[in-house]
């Protein structure tokens, strides 16, 4: 037999060391923001490719199907991963949006978006948002964790290595 008094005592103990586990675990996942850090200037949205799509792999309750055209991707000096990233709905209409991931903070940013005739319409004032925030889709956080960032920390080394994770 044990004693209830001793299980009184434990229980509150045990949770706030699972607690204080799980919240240094979330934390560790991302890197210390560096002060110093600043974003490079980002590219024209590149020419994309409906054909040559490597589907991101998303919920079952997500209708569109979404697709990264490998020439599009980029790793900047700055850990920045660019990229196109593709919509499409049931009828076949496209939406192709010209995105970057920062891994180390969890964020994406979105710098254009184009529709059906994929002439681009850039974003006048872009801004980071949270890969975790409520969003419509959740394309960049499936994107970031099926391939773009490495670990969660950090941008993948090459683009090389996104690819193969993409095609898996």
């Amino acid at each position: 037999m044990f004693d209830k008094s001793l299980v009184r005592w434990f229980a509150p103990t045990l949770l706030g060391l699972l607690t204080l586990t799980l919240a240094t675990g979330l934390q560790a996942q991302l890197a210390p923001e560096d002060p110093d850090w600043k974003e490079s200037e980002a590219p024209t949205p590149p020419a994309f490719n409906t054909e040559k799509l490597l589907p991101l792999a998303m919920p079952p309750y997500v209708s569109l199907k979404f697709g990264i055209d490998p020439a599009t991707l980029t790793i900047a000096p700055d850990g920045i991963v660019r990229y196109v990233v593709v919509a499409r709905n049931a009828t076949g209409s496209v939406t192709a949006i010209y995105e970057g991931i920062r891994c180390s903070t969890g964020e994406v940013k979105t710098y254009a978006r184009a529709g059906n005739t994929g002439v681009w319409s850039v974003v006048a004032e872009p801004q980071w948002r949270g890969l975790t925030d409520n969003l419509p889709s959740k394309h960049a956080w499936v994107f970031a964790r099926q391939a773009a960032c490495d670990g969660r920390a950090a941008a993948a080394s090459n683009t090389a290595d996104i690819v193969r994770a993409l095609q898996k």
